[in-house]
């Protein structure tokens, strides 16, 4: 995978401020003389403005944020991102980087993607760490299984792990922070107590922060503060008041590049069942599309719908084991409809890109309202109550990704789509329009549509 031209201009960016740091060595003045210099951007940090002065969340670290809409490649860029950043320090400073996460769902995902050596953002480290790439998850870690003194040495050790793995309150109900003898090579006397915290405090480690803007409380600060970084890189389309951006990258970008599938067309339905039916309809007509281009020379594309349930709180809800029953009632064969809720993972181990799978139909609540990939989930169908606003802000981020990242020579596969019930329908699109600023895009990157026209 090569990197796209405003992904460039962000390692460029953060090149760039590493090589001032490096010459003021000092934090704070580094980031104003980075933006003082820009060459794009020239800015001078002012309290109320874009870029405000420096920020110093966690004393002595430099922190800072990389600003990309999402479907932006996040994940790629921060890859690229690690050579660079452990270029400023000592030859002999161990090379572990601990990368946190905020939910099951991405966590799961970017353990696979950085332990598969045929993935891009492994072969990135590969390439850029002379294939001493080590990866742990929390198991692997507080097991010792080649985790040890000697490894961390030799390797890149990129150590992934959830938020709440780390932050608590009571650190003494977290394994993280007991003492723990699978862990003794790391010991400096033997009679010292060691624990996978006290082990990071030792290592200094580089810590990337994904969706930072959920890890901005006092809690999730105390717990960047413990782990005794060196450097601290955050991640969001949407950054809080306190981050310190030093790049930013505009939804147009995006488009240039053929990353998002925009416009955002919106529906409106008189009933949930007419949201199944369109939605079915509608899904069909993308597949038909995808096959006729698949068959000029195009990639293959299976368009998938992301159903959207609601909790189980009324009997009259439209809650995910009735949406499969209805789905199922209507023709669909069971194995194209997948359920993933907080308690129900039917996605576990499946690779939806694969030529090989047949899922067509998800149905979720908001288990995936942040950070799943799957550039082939075109539809969003939500089925909350007619008379509620319906909140697809959460997952509408889940249907921007276009496939292979370049344009469909038919105009319907490059567009995502969003169908509902709901009588209070502009507020629906409200919530479209805060799922778009939430990603990083504007109001202006979605259509209200006829539902004639489906």
């Amino acid at each position: 995978m090569i990197l796209k031209q405003y992904q460039k201009d962000i390692i460029e960016d953060l090149t760039r401020y590493l090589e001032i740091l490096q010459k003021t060595k000092n934090i704070s003045e580094s980031f104003n003389e980075f933006w003082r210099l820009h060459p794009r951007t020239p800015l001078t940090p002012f309290p109320g403005e874009i870029v405000e002065p420096y920020k110093n969340n966690v004393a002595g670290v430099p922190h800072v944020c990389l600003k990309v809409p999402t479907a932006g490649g996040k994940t790629f860029i921060a890859a690229n991102a690690l050579r660079p950043i452990f270029s400023i320090f000592p030859q002999d400073h161990a090379k572990t980087v601990v990368w946190l996460v905020p939910s099951n769902s991405i966590l799961e995902q970017t353990i696979r993607n950085f332990s598969n050596p045929e993935h891009p953002y492994r072969e990135q480290l590969n390439a850029d760490f002379g294939n001493r790439v080590e990866v742990y998850d929390k198991t692997a870690l507080l097991q010792g299984a080649g985790f040890n003194a000697s490894s961390v040495k030799e390797n890149l050790s990129l150590c992934i792990l959830s938020f709440d793995s780390l932050r608590s309150r009571n650190k003494d109900n977290r394994n993280a922070y007991k003492e723990n003898g699978n862990l003794l090579s790391f010991a400096e006397s033997g009679d010292e107590e060691i624990s996978l915290m006290k082990v990071f405090q030792h290592l200094n480690p580089v810590i990337v922060v994904d969706e930072s803007h959920n890890a901005e409380s006092e809690l999730s600060v105390d717990m960047l503060k413990q782990l005794n970084p060196s450097f601290i890189l955050d991640l969001t389309a949407t950054p809080r008041k306190n981050s310190n951006i030093i790049s930013f990258t505009s939804a147009f970008e995006l488009k240039k590049e053929s990353m998002v599938k925009l416009p955002v067309i919106v529906y409106n339905h008189q009933s949930k069942d007419e949201v199944v039916n369109s939605a079915l309809e509608l899904r069909a007509r993308l597949e038909r599309a995808a096959f006729d281009a698949q068959n000029q020379g195009g990639a293959p594309i299976r368009p998938i719908v992301l159903f959207q349930a609601e909790p189980k709180t009324k009997e009259d809800n439209a809650t995910f084991d009735k949406i499969k029953a209805m789905l199922i009632e209507k023709g669909i064969k069971e194995n194209e409809i997948k359920i993933k809720t907080a308690d129900k993972n039917e996605l576990a181990g499946l690779d939806l890109m694969s030529s090989d799978c047949e899922v067509r139909y998800i149905i979720t609540v908001n288990a995936l309202k942040e950070g799943w990939d799957c550039p082939y989930a075109y539809i969003l169908a939500s089925l909350a109550d007619k008379n509620s606003a319906v909140d697809v802000e959460q997952i509408l981020g889940r249907v921007l990704r276009l496939p292979y990242t370049r344009k469909n020579p038919n105009p319907m596969l490059n567009m995502s789509y969003v169908l509902t019930a709901s009588n209070k329908f502009l507020d629906t699109v409200q919530n479209v329009v805060e799922g778009l600023n939430r990603a990083g895009f504007s109001g202006k990157d979605y259509r209200i549509a006829d539902t004639q026209v489906i």
